[in-house]
């Protein structure tokens, strides 16, 4: 492999670049829309629960299975690999086409024991059978990425994002045109933009096939001719599945603890609810903005890399070297972008989403909870690398049982913090401090399994991206003293802009020099 996974990291990170502005374009439409209240609640809410099964079945357990074995099977049986890979299409499309009727019927029959069903239900509904799509979608990208071709995954949310984009414009703008008056009241509004997932989550489907079309993979229900290898991916996807469906559920749960208020009701146990309406929104908000360069940079370097581990699990030295690559990379990238979103936190949120229905108020919100998510984004990259590297060497129970563990720290410091002046933040800070105990734990089983990861280069390395985060730091405090007190969009958005062009160039200055 050499250093073909930096390549391949580059092309998801310049592909999930772009998905992650047109992301950033949907937020801020849908803010302005939307503002922080019910309407937005709902929507995330519902949408969150197809999110939740993407990342356990499409991008976590069974992905996580299936793409070691694929891989070593197309390097030296191709045939075997594509009758392998259909019959996995096949099983999965059923099992989800499962899951999502059966969640269907149960969702319809609580609204009809409901007297008046919460908007987040009804939303809910909706976007369901977004779930097996998009986990479908996630499935077929792990083949193409074995095959080299990381382009259509990455690029996969854009069309969702357009699609979402082209349903906010159309009840903002279009709907008079319709008859519907100058523009749509919330509700059915939101309605409008939950449909518009189903649209893309098709035609992501249909995108993702098509770009596999040359690797003649046909979904197929042969279970005798590849029983051995669908067995393999049994045995190591169940442990992950009950340790990362526990952990699912705990994020499920991070939401219903935001959307309480508008899920359940004003008081919990008698007793008024800490959180107001809008915390959902404000925590998505949030989160999206720590997402980027872990989304473009983090999980990138980890997608990337994870064909390279599996390639190299046999041969102990060059596993751990590019291993040790990984873990400086996401380090180099991810410590600074910690510092710096911490650094322009408000200014950020407020050229993202201030305007319309979204007050400065609701931005200072975001604000504060973005600097909850954000000093741990350097460890939500180093995750993301160690959990593959497990898996990669064919260990899926360490991770598992590690995540069991940050779940119950997860929940006890959310159920203890939201009754603290932090609020909605405490639900941040929740995660971002055991993510940070988790890549400390993760690390030192990894020195005993796999060899010394942090090394004397791998130290120096670390110690090296800690004095430029310094000096970068530095460098925009002292700009930003320029913008002080200024809250208008137009100030947000060049303030953001200076101070980012400022942190960029110093700290890549710095770290060239060092």
């Amino acid at each position: 492999m050499g250093r073909g996974f930096e390549r391949h990291a580059r092309t998801f990170t310049v592909l999930t670049f772009v998905s992650r502005l047109t992301g950033f374009v949907r937020d801020a439409l849908l803010a302005r829309v939307f503002g922080a209240g019910v309407a937005m609640d709902a929507f995330n809410f519902g949408f969150q629960v197809p999110n939740l099964f993407r990342r356990l079945f499409g991008e976590g357990a069974l992905t996580a299975s299936f793409l070691p074995i694929y891989t070593k099977l197309d390097r030296d049986h191709p045939e075997t690999a594509r009758q392998f890979a259909g019959l996995m299409l096949a099983l999965l499309a059923i099992l989800l086409s499962g899951i999502t009727i059966v969640g269907e019927i149960a969702l319809y029959l609580i609204r009809d024991l409901t007297s008046t069903p919460p908007l987040a239900m009804q939303l809910l509904m909706v976007m369901l059978p977004y779930m097996p799509l998009v986990c479908l979608v996630a499935l077929v990208g792990a083949m193409l990425q074995t095959h080299g071709k990381f382009g259509a995954s990455a690029a996969s949310p854009i069309i969702l994002n357009v699609c979402i984009v082209a349903a906010g414009l159309y009840g903002s703008f279009y709907a008079a045109n319709a008859g519907f008056g100058p523009h749509l009241e919330p509700v059915p509004h939101i309605e409008i933009v939950a449909w518009s997932v189903i649209v893309a989550g098709v035609m992501q489907l249909a995108w993702s096939l098509w770009s596999l079309r040359h690797h003649k993979i046909r979904p197929h229900l042969d279970l005798k001719a590849n029983w051995p290898h669908m067995k393999d991916v049994l045995v190591k996807a169940v442990p992950m599945l009950l340790g990362l469906g526990i952990f699912q559920v705990n994020t499920f749960v991070d939401g219903l603890v935001a959307s309480y208020q508008t899920t359940v009701g004003p008081t919990i146990f008698g007793i008024e609810y800490p959180l107001p309406p809008g915390s959902m929104t404000v925590l998505s908000y949030g989160q999206r903005l720590y997402e980027f360069p872990l989304g473009v940079f983090g999980v990138a370097i980890a997608t990337a890399i994870f064909p390279a581990l599996a390639r190299e699990s046999n041969e102990p030295e060059r596993f751990l070297g590019t291993l040790r690559r990984g873990m400086r990379l996401s380090f180099f990238i991810g410590f600074p972008a910690s510092v710096g979103l911490v650094l322009v936190r408000d200014h950020l949120s407020a050229a993202i989403f201030q305007g319309g229905k979204f007050s400065h108020e609701d931005v200072q919100k975001v604000g504060f909870v973005l600097a909850m998510y954000a000093p741990a984004i350097w460890a939500y990259s180093m995750q993301q690398l160690a959990t593959r590297a497990f898996y990669a060497v064919g260990d899926s129970t360490t991770p598992v049982k590690i995540s069991v563990w940050m779940v119950a720290l997860n929940f006890a410091l959310n159920v203890t913090l939201i009754w603290t002046p932090l609020g909605v933040g405490g639900l941040a800070l929740s995660t971002a401090i055991a993510a940070v105990v988790q890549i400390v734990i993760m690390t030192r089983i990894m020195h005993r399994r796999f060899g010394v990861i942090m090394d004397g280069p791998t130290r120096a390395s670390f110690t090296r991206t800690v004095v430029a985060s310094g000096i970068m730091a530095a460098a925009a405090w002292l700009a930003s003293i320029a913008f002080a007190g200024q809250n208008t969009w137009t100030w947000s958005v060049a303030a953001t802009l200076v101070l980012a062009g400022v942190g960029i160039v110093t700290y890549v200055t710095a770290a060239r020099m060092l």
